[in-house]
Parts: C-alpha cells; sequence; structure tokens
C-alpha cells in the first residue's frame, strides 16, 4: 500500500473542508481527487503533502507504505508538489528551476555538480525541452512551464507526486496535450500521482481511479468508467457530463413518470416515494413517430451540428427542456429542422430515490 488515510477531518473555523475522510491509494496509482470548488479535494492533498495538519483525532492517520507521517513536515515526506501557476523561479533559468530541489539538500545528502547535470539533462529529455536549459520561464509557453514544473517536482525522486490543478491555467488543445502527455509519463515511472481537478474529462482520461468529492465527503471511489456508468450518488450522476433529470413517483416497483415506466434494482421501495430519473443525452433516441409507449411528444428548439455529434435541443409537453445526442448521419436521415415535432425515447435510464438507498 502507497498511500492511506484515515478519518481524516480538517475545519476552517466554523467550516468543514473534511469530514472523516478515509482512502487507500495503491503504489504506482495514478488516482484523481474530482470535484466543485469547495468539495475538500484541495485541502486532502495539502493534508497528505503536509501544508495542512489534520484536526486532533487519535484515529486520524496519513499513513505513507505503512509509516504514519501525519506528524512529520513537508520536507520529511518526500513528495514532489506541482502547482496551477507553476510557481518557477523568474530569475532562474530552466536549468537552474529543475535542479533547485538537488541543490538546497543539506550538504551531506547534496549530490555531485556532474550528478545533477546529468540528472536535469535526464528529465528536459523527459519533458521533451533539450535545449531549453538556458531560457527563462518568461520564455517559455504556458504548457512549457507546466513541464518544467513537473520535472522540477520530478527532479527529488519523490515517493508520491501531487499535482493540484496542474493544467487549469492552460487552454483547452494545451490541456488535451498535456494531460495525454502525463498519462504517458506516469506509465513510464510509475510514480504514485495524485491529481487535483474539477475537470471531469481530464479525470476520466488519465486516471487508473477517480476519487468524486462533494460538501467535504467522498461520494464515489472507482475506476472512471465506473463512476461514469455507474454512478453512487445523484450528485455522482449529474457532476460527470450533461444528463437530463425527470421526476416522477414509485409505483408497484417502478418509477412512473407521465409515459415512461422504469424498472428499480430495489423492488421494495415503497409506492409513492418521489424518483429521479436520469438519462444522459446520449442515451435518449429521436423518431418521427412514436417508437412505443414509453416515447414522449416533443419540439425541437435547437440544432448544433458542431462537434462529431449533433446536440438537439427540445421541448417536452409538459415545457420541460431536454437535449439529445445522435450522430451526424442520424441527423442526415431524420431531415430535423427548428420546430419539428418529434418523439423521444429513453434507452438507458438510472433512477434515484431521495433519502433512500436503492
Amino acid at each position: 500500500m502507497s498511500i492511506e488515510i484515515k478519518n481524516i477531518s480538517k475545519s476552517f473555523g466554523s467550516f468543514s473542508a473534511l469530514n472523516n475522510i478515509s482512502l487507500k491509494i495503491e503504489n504506482g496509482e495514478l488516482i484523481s481527487l474530482l470535484g466543485p470548488s469547495g468539495s475538500g479535494k484541495t485541502t486532502l492533498l495539502r493534508v497528505i503533502a503536509g501544508m495542512e495538519s489534520p484536526d486532533p483525532n487519535p484515529d486520524s492517520h496519513v499513513l505513507f507504505f505503512g509509516e504514519d507521517v501525519a506528524n512529520k513536515p513537508v520536507g520529511d515526506r518526500k513528495v514532489g508538489f506541482v502547482f496551477q501557476h507553476y510557481a518557477l523561479f523568474k530569475h532562474m533559468s530552466v536549468f537552474e528551476n529543475i535542479a533547485f530541489g538537488l541543490r538546497v539538500r543539506p550538504r551531506s545528502q547534496r549530490p555531485s555538480e556532474n550528478a545533477i547535470r546529468d540528472k536535469v539533462h535526464s528529465l528536459l529529455s523527459l519533458i521533451q525541452l533539450e535545449g531549453f536549459g538556458t531560457r527563462f520561464p518568461k520564455q517559455l509557453s504556458g504548457g512549457q512551464r507546466q513541464r518544467v514544473a513537473l520535472a522540477r517536482a520530478l527532479a527529488i525522486e519523490p515517493q508520491v507526486l501531487l499535482l493540484d490543478e496542474p493544467f487549469g491555467a492552460l487552454d483547452a488543445k494545451v490541456r488535451k496535450g498535456l494531460r495525454d502527455w502525463l498519462r504517458g509519463l506516469h506509465d513510464e515511472l510509475n510514480t504514485t500521482t495524485i491529481l487535483v481537478t474539477h475537470d471531469q474529462e481530464e479525470a476520466l482520461e488519465v486516471s487508473d481511479r477517480v476519487v468524486v468529492m462533494n460538501q467535504a465527503k467522498i461520494e464515489q471511489v472507482g475506476a472512471p468508467a465506473d463512476v461514469f456508468h455507474h454512478p453512487a450518488s445523484e450528485f455522482v450522476i449529474d457532476f460527470l457530463g450533461n444528463v437530463n433529470v425527470f421526476h416522477g413517483r414509485i409505483n408497484q416497483g417502478q418509477a412512473v413518470l407521465d409515459t415512461i415506466r422504469v424498472g428499480l434494482s430495489d423492488p421494495n421501495v415503497p409506492d409513492g416515494e418521489q424518483a429521479n430519473v436520469y438519462v444522459r443525452p446520449n442515451d435518449m433516441s429521436i423518431a418521427r413517430n412514436s417508437l412505443s409507449k414509453a416515447s414522449m411528444a416533443a419540439k425541437v428548439t435547437r440544432i448544433n451540428r458542431a462537434g462529431v455529434q449533433a446536440k438537439i435541443n427540445l421541448m417536452l409537453a409538459n415545457q420541460e427542456e431536454i437535449r439529445v445526442d445522435i450522430t451526424m448521419e442520424q441527423l442526415l436521415e431524420l431531415d430535423l429542422q427548428l420546430d419539428d415535432a418529434v418523439f423521444v425515447h429513453p434507452n438507458k435510464a438510472r433512477v434515484f430515490v431521495p433519502d433512500y438507498t436503492i
């Protein structure tokens, strides 16, 4: 086991940032802490790093490879930390920025100049910035600066690499390229890595597992495909991408709303309970005619053709707005136009009953 968090809470005055968090992170795993602002993900990362102390509790522990480091300072935890805004030293060259963590070690632990030079050149090659060692941060692009920040964190050969929104200040295309590069780098180095992000796509693309956080608690932990396709709560399914929500009631083991009836995994939910039915836009069909009793009449209000799929906004008879994603081929086949009368049909739905665990 690489890292184990046990019963960690953290409060700032009356505000609870972490509420009895427990989490295990495997050696060599890349795990993402995903959630909205204020969910507690950065506070948890800072507790792991030693930058924040958890609230006093004899049952609270932060274990690195079986050793409790809860009372150890940052410098003794052997972690590499990368921030959103690079935090590079403007007056130092790229070479000296990367070498910084090695040069500030106590003399007895400091590598020789030759060893430092070899290490930095090796890292420059790893981050694909050979020949950039004499440049200064202001002479680099945002993506290049972030790679230098990663190299500086890796120079000390950390047991754990901690990344706090490392690509948050970059544009979408650069973010995409860097997260692909980060995943490849992780596969090569196999360093235990914890990534904090509020970007769902980023977490789902690069992580071995995703930790979804909300209001100081962990909502769900699992592989990206598991948390996306098998969400454990309404918050998780709502947070991970676009979703349509329909409201109905439970009747004889089914969620009933207008013409739709969706079976429950637990048939013992009492009749009359409120049911929230979630359907992702790509899990719905559009047809010119009713496909079944579950089909709902709707009117096309917007057609967005930009992207791999066409995004169709529709207005239901009850004035609720929904979105359906279809392929460009389906759009051409249907020959959809604004204000067209159509029928929509849910192909896959997930039911949640508030205050009742299914």
